[in-house]
C-alpha cells in the first residue's frame, strides 16, 4: 500500500484531496467514562456542583469536533454539516457511555472529528466530576463506523 502522508523527502505532509469527489461522509465513535458510585450517582441525579455535566460535555464535544483540525496536525479543516452526541448509563459499571455522529459531504472523511468529539466529551466529564473522584477513567475510544469515499464502509466488528 502507497501511503500519501510522506513526501518524497520522507517527511508528513497534508493528504492531497484535490483530485477527489465530494461524497456524503458520516463516522460514529464511542467511548465510555468510568466513575466511582458517589460521582456516577452525583451526575445521574444532577448534583454536581459545577452544573448540567452532560450538557456541557454535549457541547464541548461538538466544539472540539469543529476544532480537529487544530488540534491534529495533518486533518483537514472540514465544514462540518451535523455533529451529535448522546449519553447511555451503565449503571452496573458506574460507566457513562459516549456516541457521536459526524456527517458531511465532503472529500475527505470525518472519522477524526467523530472521535474528537466523544474524547472532548470524555474529558469534559473528568473534568466537572473531578473534584467528587479523583480515579475516574476514560476508556475504550475508538470508531464505530464510517461509510463514503474510496475506502467505503467499515463497521467494527
Amino acid at each position: 500500500m502507497d501511503f500519501t502522508h510522506f513526501n518524497e523527502q520522507k517527511r508528513a505532509k497534508m493528504v492531497d484531496v484535490s483530485h477527489k469527489g465530494y461524497t456524503l461522509r458520516i463516522a460514529r465513535a464511542y467511548g465510555e467514562v468510568k466513575l466511582s458510585q458517589e460521582a456516577y450517582t452525583a451526575l445521574k441525579e444532577g448534583r454536581v456542583e459545577k452544573g448540567d455535566v452532560l450538557a456541557v460535555a454535549q457541547v464541548a464535544g461538538i466544539m472540539g469536533a469543529k476544532q480537529t483540525p487544530h488540534l491534529i496536525p495533518m486533518c483537514h479543516p472540514l465544514p462540518l454539516e451535523s455533529i451529535d452526541i448522546k449519553f447511555e448509563f451503565d449503571d452496573e459499571h458506574n460507566i457513562v457511555k459516549i456516541f457521536s455522529e459526524a456527517k458531511i459531504t465532503h472529500k475527505t472523511g470525518i472519522e477524526m472529528e467523530a472521535v474528537t468529539a466523544v474524547s472532548i466529551a470524555a474529558l469534559t466529564i473528568y473534568d466537572m466530576c473531578k473534584a467528587i473522584d479523583k480515579s475516574i477513567e476514560i476508556q475504550n475510544i475508538y470508531l464505530l463506523y464510517k461509510e463514503g469515499g474510496k475506502s467505503g464502509t467499515f463497521v467494527k466488528g
